[in-house]
């Protein structure tokens, strides 16, 4: 008994001992850069009621913790400098971090193109050896979810040189070297990013309480880690089990292409759209479509081709029981079909869907897709019969956009309040297909990252490249041109600045790999933005031209820019401008022939008598684009047309709740 006694005596010291060591969380450590000129908050855990001492240069500071172990204090402003010594002291501990610098600290945070690595960028194999900047540094926060706070993540500082840059985020990595090349001060980049992710995932439930549409979608949200768990392996399950027949085997999913299956029983989904928000919610795997296409009598069926859009991730496509075409990895499909497979009369598309993770199915816009030839367009949006092929087991975890808040919580709440001079941002693909709710959601979530920190600081975003995701234009729509539209928008926020890439992008390629001049831009904005860089004089503007006003003079429109710098410049050894469309009061968009004139841009269609509208780059893939000013900072895609408004999207759902 006595021995037993004494054992426990010894652990409930043990535990006494550990709980009283000083700690701070991991977005300190050694060869951090702190920020310069700004105070610095330091914090972390202690026993309650314990005194501990902060030491950083010639400042010492002294706090007590809480009742509950917590303790904070707040550094004195510091000129850029280092390396030095961030020294915690309690009573039982002493917590050293070395190689501390003071500088310019950025977070760098989005999806995929924000994550992606410069080991992938399209300079890597000439920029990564020579990358020698013991002056720039790098957080690199670990994935994480979380449907509450939480006060750490996981992640460590790197200094960086050859052999860690290729981990580092490409477009941060060029942004700070400009930056660094600028200033002549250390750059801290704080990298919490995530491929494929909602902007939604990246906001406070205390933000979202804040928006009539957000607040349902907060109001679901499960209370813990757990429950998260559970139901999405209960709605998976109830999710195969109302299939009429459940899972196919392998022989009887061969026979789903064929045009005399009994499709009966199978379900129906509005097509094109993400499935997840249209009856699958949180899923993953294989799942047919079918839609049955009426041909008139005496139709010319040459040349057909079936567009679809975009499709995410894979498709096998067929007609008629016959396979047309088949394409691994998101992106637009338009297949021939042979001549002679098409009947008067009844036909059969079906389309095999492989979805990995995220977004799946047909993603397009419903002008994207069709069955069309030399003299006949069957539109093919609408109700489509669907069944599920096969599940696969991401389907039972939960994924960054399953819930809203999550990575707000788990991958940014641990940073607050680190001292930051700015926030840089790559994101919006994810978002496209509901781009009239993002002209909301993007503003809400920048006002909300500044609510927790307590400052407007500085936030520079990236412009969506030019890039083909569901062939939309001015005819077709433009889900891509319109969230282009709300970024832009955006900037009505104050101390927001936005970099241009509809130039640089790949129009096949989600991922660009042109990452330099993406930083570069960042960086221009940075120097206006964060460090008032005058532009007073038009040679250091910092950004592209901006639509101003129109005015119509007979059969042209007039336009008129601001931000033109030392003025205009068209991209092109003959002089055309390309990328302009013009409409009249049948809002028919024809491709206009736009003439330099000075400061202006003379706009014109043999087709519009009186121009009433004119739109700039507005397409998925606006690449021809070419209106730059001297300093070749790209113009901003623009419409100015209203009559219309936003192509209204799906509605802030419930998914996943």
């Amino acid at each position: 008994m006595k021995r037993l006694i004494r054992s426990l005596l010894v652990s409930l010291l043990v535990v006494q001992v550990a709980s009283a060591e000083v700690r701070l969380p991991n977005v300190f450590g050694s060869h951090m850069v702190l920020q310069r000129r700004k105070p610095v908050p330091v914090w972390g855990w202690a026993d309650p009621n314990e005194k501990v001492t902060v030491t950083l240069a010639s400042q010492v500071k002294t706090v007590k913790s809480g009742k509950d172990g917590k303790w904070r204090i707040t550094l004195e402003p510091m000129e850029a400098g280092g390396p030095y010594q961030l020294v915690a002291r309690g009573k039982n501990n002493t917590v050293t971090f070395d190689d501390v610098l003071t500088g310019e600290v950025w977070i760098c945070s989005g999806q995929s193109n924000m994550e992606w690595p410069l080991r992938s960028a399209s300079t890597a194999k000439t920029e990564i050896p020579k990358a020698i900047h013991p002056q720039i540094r790098q957080l690199l926060v670990k994935k994480d979810l979380s449907l509450t706070p939480k006060d750490n993540m996981e992640g460590s500082w790197a200094v960086c040189s050859p052999e860690t840059a290729p981990n580092f985020t490409a477009v941060g990595y060029f942004f700070a070297k400009q930056l660094q090349g600028e200033l002549n001060v250390p750059i801290g980049l704080i990298n919490t990013s995530w491929g494929g992710t909602h902007s939604e995932t990246w906001t406070s439930r205390e933000a979202m309480n804040q928006h009539d549409e957000l607040r349902i979608v907060a109001n679901k949200l499960p209370a813990t880690q757990e429950e998260v768990i559970q139901r999405g392996s209960e709605r998976t399950k109830a999710l195969v089990q109302s299939q009429q027949d459940g899972l196919p085997t392998a022989a009887e999913e061969q026979t789903w292409a064929k045009v005399d299956l009994d499709d009966s029983a199978w379900k129906t989904m509005n097509v094109p759209g993400d499935w997840e928000w249209g009856g699958l919610p949180t899923f993953d795997g294989v799942v047919w479509f079918r839609q049955e296409v009426i041909i008139p009598e005496g139709s010319k069926l040459n040349k057909m081709q079936l567009r679809m859009g975009s499709v995410d991730d894979n498709d096998s496509t067929f007609v008629n029981g016959q396979l047309i075409g088949s394409k691994k990895g998101s992106g637009v499909r338009e297949y021939t079909v042979p001549d002679g497979l098409l009947k008067p009369g009844r036909n059969v598309v079906a389309v095999r869907i492989v979805d990995k993770g995220n977004v799946g199915g047909m993603v397009g816009t419903p002008e994207q897709l069709n069955l069309s030839g030399e003299s006949l367009t069957i539109p093919l949006a609408g109700k489509w019969k669907y069944r599920v092929a096969s599940v696969f087991a991401s389907s039972y975890k939960p994924g960054p956009n399953t819930y809203a808040t999550q990575l707000f919580n788990a991958m940014l709440n641990p940073l607050i309040p680190y001292a930051i001079e700015g926030v840089i941002w790559y994101q919006g693909e994810s978002n496209a297909g509901r781009a009239n709710q993002y002209r909301t959601a993007f503003p809400l979530m920048i006002q909300d990252w500044r609510h927790h920190w307590g400052y407007d600081f500085p936030f520079l975003f990236v412009q969506l490249a030019n890039y083909n995701a569901g062939n939309g234009d001015s005819r077709r729509g433009s889900t891509w041109a319109e969230l282009r539209e709300a970024q832009t928008m955006t900037l009505q926020l104050p101390n927001t600045g936005m970099a241009v890439t509809s130039d640089i992008g790949e129009r096949t390629d989600i991922h660009p790999r042109n990452k330099e001049d993406v930083g570069k831009r960042l960086a221009a904005e940075a120097m206006r933005v964060a460090y008032q860089k005058s532009e007073s004089n038009p040679s250091e503007t910092s950004r592209g031209p901006q639509f101003d006003k129109m005015t119509v003079d007979g059969n042209k429109a007039v336009l008129t820019f601001r931000n033109v710098g030392r003025g205009l410049f068209v991209n092109d050894k003959y002089g055309y401008l390309k990328g302009f469309e013009v409409a009249g009061a049948d809002q028919k968009f024809y491709y206009a022939k736009a003439d330099l004139q000075g400061n202006s841009i003379v706009v014109h269609a043999d087709s519009v008598a009186k121009p009433i509208a004119v739109r700039y780059g507005w397409a998925d893939d606006n690449g021809d684009v070419n209106l730059y000013n001297q300093e070749k900072f790209p113009a901003i895609p623009f419409r100015t047309d209203t009559w219309k408004g936003i192509t209204e999207a799906t509605k802030f759902g419930d998914k996943g709740q």
